[in-house]
């Protein structure tokens, strides 16, 4: 029952109990009558006014509080006058004032963060209370490869993508380094934000390529210039030597078989094969900016190939290649590009055990190449590293090839990728966009 209608039956029953007293005690004398009555009718009186007094103020506090459900932080009472009223007033409109601060400082704050998460150069995601991506930044979706409407409402251990299915091995807290194309290195951290009492998981996927390869070629660089500078300093002086001696006959009078002759020019050419050795890895440091110029990418691949067709034969190896009907016109430098090419294919006939075939696929529309072989493949460990400085799949590889491979492609900007989709098919991939 509502205090109203109590104080209403509360005040009609005492004014009814007053009233049949007044009469069984004052009904032979009339003027005692009326004058009970007239007292009985002011106390009504006095009660409404009371009442009115009372339920006024109960009546504002609850449109306050219906305006506090509808969140509409604008609603204010003008002082009445009255001490009691005019207290819950000025407690409900400080009341107010301090919802409507916090508010306004919320969305602020909620505003300042969506932006911040928006033009973040790291990637986020940010999971519901079930695991699934309920929001994601434009770099992530950039990181990843898709579109957000293909992301959303997933588990991340469902998304067809390395990086998700490494994250989703993570728990709140961990950091783990991933490089799934053997290339691209990227941090993946895995923490956690209460929300309404509940835990919510979020990820950050941050692209470390670029710090990584410039350490990297500041690292190795510093290496191969201390070693080419060593041995150009020792090779030099002992070439010269040996070359006098060779020249000189008279040193080769009393040599009746020549050994010492020859034992001389083997140590000659080993010194010219170590120099070019060094010579090798210098280039890696000397790679100068590409000297970019229009060029046909078929005619620079039948360049290539052309080339190549010794070697590939030797092994039993087909070199395949069908042009397309129109001239595919780059922006690249020639020589270096060249060099890359001439890599690749090596590496793809030397990865052929018996006969086989490599095949080069020019699409026009994406303009994209693809150098595919029918060699034994690349395991999952090896693709991790197979652009890292030193590091061969070849008992006597020196592990620079595919590493100017790398430099040449980020020199020209290029993407580009080797990874194996099949058993036997092994796919190097460029696009010249």
């Amino acid at each position: 029952m509502k205090l109203r209608t109590k104080y209403i039956l509360f005040v009609v029953l005492l004014h009814s109990l007053v009233l049949a007293l007044s009469f069984y005690i004052f009904n032979k004398d009339r003027v005692f009558f009326i004058v009970s009555e007239v007292v009985v009718i002011i106390s009504i009186i006095i009660s409404v006014g009371l009442y009115r007094q009372l339920i006024s103020p109960i009546k504002m506090l609850l449109q306050g509080i219906e305006a506090i459900k509808d969140q509409d932080f604008n609603v204010k009472f003008l002082p009445t006058g009255k001490h009691e009223v005019d207290e819950l007033i000025n407690v409900y409109n400080h009341m107010i004032d301090e919802l409507r601060h916090e508010r306004t400082r919320q969305e602020e704050q909620h505003f300042f963060l969506e932006k911040l998460i928006h033009t973040s150069p790291t990637g986020i995601v940010i999971l519901d209370h079930d695991n699934r991506i309920q929001q994601l930044n434009p770099k992530a979706t950039q990181i990843l490869g898709l579109t957000e409407q293909e992301l959303k409402g997933q588990e991340i251990g469902t998304v067809h993508n390395p990086l998700m299915e490494q994250a989703a091995t993570l728990r709140a807290g961990d950091t783990v380094t991933v490089k799934p194309d053997g290339i691209n290195t990227y941090k993946l951290q895995k923490s956690h934000f209460v929300d309404r009492g509940f835990q919510r998981g979020f990820l950050m996927v941050e692209e470390l390529t670029a710090e990584i390869l410039a350490a990297e070629k500041n690292a190795y660089g510093k290496v191969i210039r201390m070693m080419a500078h060593e041995v150009n300093n020792t090779i030099g002086p002992v070439n010269s030597i040996l070359q006098s001696a060779l020249r000189t006959d008279s040193l080769w009078q009393t040599q009746t078989d020549g050994m010492l002759n020859n034992a001389l020019q083997v140590a000659f050419d080993r010194n010219q094969n170590l120099n070019h050795f060094m010579r090798n890895f210098a280039d890696l440091v000397k790679l100068p900016p590409a000297n970019k110029k229009q060029t046909d990418l078929n005619l620079l691949l039948k360049a290539v190939i052309e080339l190549m067709q010794i070697k590939a034969g030797s092994k039993g190896v087909q070199l395949v290649f069908t042009p397309p009907a129109k001239p595919c016109i780059i922006s690249a430098d020639v020589e270096q590009l060249e060099q890359a090419l001439i890599n690749v294919v090596k590496n793809a006939i030397e990865a052929i055990e018996g006969s086989g075939r490599v095949e080069f696929v020019i699409n026009p529309k994406t303009r994209m190449l693809a150098i595919m072989d029918s060699g034994k493949g690349i395991t999952d460990e090896e693709s991790a590293q197979l652009f890292s400085p030193f590091f061969s799949t070849k008992k006597d590889g020196q592990g620079i090839g595919l590493t100017l491979v790398r430099e040449i492609m980020l020199n020209h900007g290029y993407e580009f990728s080797l990874k194996t989709i099949k058993k036997n098919c092994t796919v190097f991939s460029i696009c010249f966009n």
